[in-house]
């Protein structure tokens, strides 16, 4: 008995992939590399957009069979210069006689950044509960006015002004967002039209409120624009007057961090992932969706209130109108996308649209680049970032499913070959 067992074959072992081949696959499997490869994917095609727009590539390229190399160094000076200019612009000038001239660019892009990254927490958590918030520009407006209404017109000592006109924002934005919130879990009205619909009311509100005397508009003006906010009220400078960056930055950290622990350590946003997750499942499980519903637009308004508050507290504090909002409701889409709607994703995502426009100013000031082009290298990102197949596919990633199916089958495979070598096994013993 003992002799045939011995005799009999081994199963065969299943190779174990090393740590480094793991690690490898996590890395080019992850969602992190798909965003940062598909913003290198925007600013090749965006490098052939420039050279193609360059006047001295097009002179070029008219006799490129005659002499090609002209045409290969006008495309390389026209697409480093832009870049060029797109860093010194955004992060640090090497030009500046000084190191603190030389730093202003990076303050200028995270002052940019500052409502990009509020908004885009917004409609990040938004998106952890199974929600479309693309109502920034109503929310945005609402707290603007909110906020702007309390800094102008209430006299209130320094440092208690602003809170209380930072609360008033934020309370506006909440307010306007949960109608949303509550539409969706007591009619089921579909928060991508409702919001829709919002940003229209929204609009048209304040666009009303800033041409009626006692309302929003100046006194004494015929102009649909707000007075000046009263200095008590406005956020205070970080690095001094000689600086754009405002305490509104130290803000939109601390909303990061907030939405960071509401996401990953308490109760509520473990309810918030598993609605946004399987709703059906959730409701199962106890957890009252209609709430949830609620609660997360509520959050979620207010988070794009603190951008509106930001617009009229720390940039525009002369007095705003009804373009008070600059597109950011809309770009804080493309910032929580591209920074997988995680806090510390789409903190980085703000930084870098902040740069993209800080920069994108330099680029056409310095190198004749159309400032659309900054526009088309934010919407590629966005459209290399919705498919991810093409991103692997251009880099010759590895694919999930088919490693997935790979290793499904070397698992079937390997237990088929093990239960034949116990069945034969069992047929030496007999």
């Amino acid at each position: 008995m003992s002799t045939a067992s011995a005799s009999a074959p081994a199963a065969p072992e299943t190779q174990q992939p090393s740590k480094w081949h793991d690690t490898f696959l996590r890395i080019t499997q992850g969602n992190a590399i798909i965003s940062v490869l598909a913003v290198v994917l925007a600013l090749l095609v965006g490098g052939i957009m420039i050279a193609f727009t360059d006047e001295d590539v097009q002179a070029a390229s008219g006799y490129f069979f005659a002499r090609p190399g002209d045409t290969l160094v006008a495309v390389w000076q026209s697409v480093s210069g832009a870049y060029v200019a797109l860093f010194q612009g955004s992060i640090y000038n090497f030009n500046a006689v000084s190191f603190e001239r030389g730093i202003r660019p990076l303050t200028e892009t995270l002052t940019f950044a500052t409502p990009l990254i509020a908004a885009g927490l917004g409609v990040a958590l938004a998106f952890r509960i199974g929600m479309f918030n693309i109502g920034g520009r109503g929310q945005m407006l609402m707290a603007s006015a909110a906020a702007g209404w309390v800094a102008f017109s209430l006299d209130l000592p320094w440092g208690i002004h602003m809170i209380v006109a930072l609360i008033a924002g934020l309370a506006a934005g909440a307010i306007w967002a949960g109608i949303a919130g509550l539409l969706k879990a007591r009619t089921g009205a579909h928060e991508v039209i409702v919001t829709i619909m919002l940003n229209y009311v929204a609009f048209y509100l304040i666009s009303w409120m800033l041409r009626t005397p006692g309302l929003l508009q100046a006194p004494g003006s015929s102009n649909p624009k707000t007075p000046a906010m009263k200095e008590t009220a406005i956020f205070f400078d970080l690095l001094g007057p000689q600086y754009n960056l405002h305490f509104g930055f130290v803000l939109v950290i601390g909303a990061t961090v907030l939405v960071w622990w509401i996401l990953s350590r308490s109760n509520l946003g473990f309810q918030f992932r598993a609605v946004g997750e399987n709703p059906h499942a959730a409701r199962v499980a106890g957890i009252n969706v209609k709430n949830m519903y609620v609660y997360g637009m509520l959050i979620s308004g207010a988070l794009i209130g603190l951008a509106g508050v930001n617009q009229v507290l720390g940039t525009i504090t002369t007095g705003f109108t009804a373009g008070i909002d600059a597109g950011i409701g809309f770009d804080a889409i493309t910032v929580a996308l591209l920074g997988r709607s995680t806090p510390w994703g789409t903190f980085a995502a703000g930084i870098l649209f902040g740069a993209f426009k800080a920069g994108g100013f330099a680029m056409q000031a310095g190198q004749q680049i159309p400032i659309e082009i900054v526009t088309v290298v934010q919407s590629l990102i966005v459209l290399f970032i919705a498919a991810p197949p093409l991103v692997r596919t251009i880099f010759f990633l590895p694919s999930p499913e088919r490693d997935r199916r790979r290793a499904e089958k070397a698992r079937k495979k390997a237990l088929k070959a093990e239960v034949a070598a116990e069945a034969e096994l069992e047929g030496v013993a007999k």
